[in-house]
């Protein structure tokens, strides 16, 4: 019901791209082209600056853009709300979840959750914990889940499980062999871990901290952007990994890898829903309820 001119403005507007906004909205560029030339002409004001291959906001636009957030947020509410009146739940969710939540934990729980509400609109992005607080403050998305241990002063987080990471081998690799190794032996040993700005390395810090250590006194080879390709490296290389206990259920039941203990150190997290302070959406609200009841 929502103005769709709007929606292609706001679009433009968070990407500061055209080609980026007809790709996320599935529709040609010059029909965005032309909704956003119809908003102008309305309004009799320009709202880019135009300056080669790139554009900006214009004061009018950024102007919009504050009004844009507001009203597409209400439109989100008026449609659910009036559905549930005939006990129907729909409207859009945009969800943002770190990689190892995305990739192990979601799956199941969105594809029981689109089949039990098929008038819910889901859209989900994948990436580090940090880029899913930044999409939040932007909001380009309504409800964020992430594995990371620093906190946002404004924004709200609400953990909804437990993980453990935990060191893993390929089967054939020397490392560990009894099944456990000392402190000191975990100092020399190649690791292989998530980049900075993920969930994943700042737990590893965090619990790494409690035992008066620091990531510079290991032995990391090299730092990678998933836990998929930590897998991958793993299986080619008499390297250790710490990665989650969700992403590794396949390959322990087949005996591919194994985990190795370290004396005395554990690297425990919770998993947690992070919001924007204020009232969420209800469809946000439904959504967490409904993951909860999952997991």
């Amino acid at each position: 019901m929502s103005d769709f001119r709007l929606k292609a403005f706001y679009s433009v507007a968070k990407n500061l791209s055209f080609t980026k906004a007809s790709q996320e909205l599935f529709v040609s560029q010059p029909a965005i082209t032309k909704h956003i030339r119809e908003l102008e002409s309305l309004y009799q004001v320009r709202l880019f600056n135009r300056m080669g291959n790139k554009i900006s906001l214009t004061e009018a636009g950024t102007v919009l853009l504050e009004h844009c957030e507001r009203i597409l947020t209400e439109y989100r509410r008026l449609e659910y709300d009036m559905h549930l009146l005939n006990k129907e739940y729909a409207g859009e969710l945009r969800l943002g979840a770190s990689t190892t939540i995305a990739q192990y934990v979601l799956p199941p729980v969105l594809a029981r959750f689109t089949e039990k509400y098929p008038k819910i609109t889901v859209s989900l992005i994948d990436t580090n914990s940090r880029n899913i607080e930044t999409a939040l403050q932007q909001h380009t998305i309504d409800l964020g889940m992430v594995e990371g241990v620093f906190r946002l002063p404004n924004l709200k987080y609400e953990p909804f499980l437990c993980d453990e990471l935990v060191p893993v081998v390929a089967s054939d690799c020397p490392i560990g062999q009894s099944g456990e190794i000392s402190l000191e032996e975990f100092k020399q040993v190649p690791l292989v871990l998530r980049e900075r700005g993920s969930g994943t390395l700042d737990a590893i810090e965090l619990a790494l901290a409690e035992q008066h250590l620091k990531l510079s006194s290991l032995n990391v080879r090299m730092y990678l952007g998933s836990t998929e390709s930590i897998k991958s490296f793993l299986r080619f290389s008499h390297s250790m990994g710490i990665v989650s206990i969700a992403a590794l259920s396949r390959e322990l039941k087949e005996g591919s890898f194994r985990i190795v203990d370290i004396d005395g150190l554990q690297f425990k997290r919770h998993f947690c829903f992070v919001s924007a302070q204020g009232q969420e959406a209800e469809t946000v609200v439904h959504f967490m309820r409904f993951l909860q009841q999952q997991v």
